[in-house]
């Protein structure tokens, strides 16, 4: 019997945007389980704006009207997490053609470590290309309202919450 197909959109969603939702929605019409896995790094914890919690609970609120996705958080490697999970698709955004040579030697790194994983990119739509964690975290700083245009309202409010506490 075949088993449905689990897959795994890891980031780290520091916060998610516009272009992540995007890449989202779509493969949840693809993918009876789609589950948002979120990386616990300790060394990188410093460059998140975001706790995991906060980030977690971002998350759940974005995605609430999306009932085929989980939201977890991981440490470690991505395929080990899968093995656990059962899961054999890592799904993976991409923006432009920059985003796919470093993402590919991710994939090749991955299908190595585990053989029965594959690696499914989407292609963001062409309306947020432009659209980065980052960039969004940058606009945000200077109290810009244009970053409500670029990320789910639970990202938004959420920014906006963390820029008035560090002022």
């Amino acid at each position: 019997m075949i088993q449905p197909i689990k897959a795994v959109f890891p980031g780290s969603f520091d916060p998610i945007t516009n272009g992540h939702m995007d890449v989202l929605s779509r493969a949840c019409k693809l993918f009876p389980e789609v589950t948002l896995a979120v990386l616990q790094n300790q060394r990188k914890a410093s460059k998140n704006l975001f706790t995991i919690e906060e980030r977690l609970e971002m998350l759940r609120k974005a995605t609430e009207h999306l009932p085929n996705v989980r939201v977890e958080a991981f440490g470690g490697l991505l395929v080990e997490y899968m093995r656990e999970r059962g899961a054999t698709v890592i799904l993976r955004g991409l923006r432009a053609v920059s985003d796919y040579e470093y993402e590919l030697q991710i994939a090749h790194l991955n299908r190595q470590m585990n053989p029965d994983v594959e690696t499914v990119f989407i292609m963001a739509a062409t309306r947020w290309s432009y659209v980065s964690s980052s960039m969004v975290k940058e606009i945000a700083s200077y109290g810009s309202k244009e970053v409500s245009k670029m990320v789910p309202p639970a990202s938004a409010e959420a920014l906006v919450k963390k820029f008035a506490e560090q002022q």
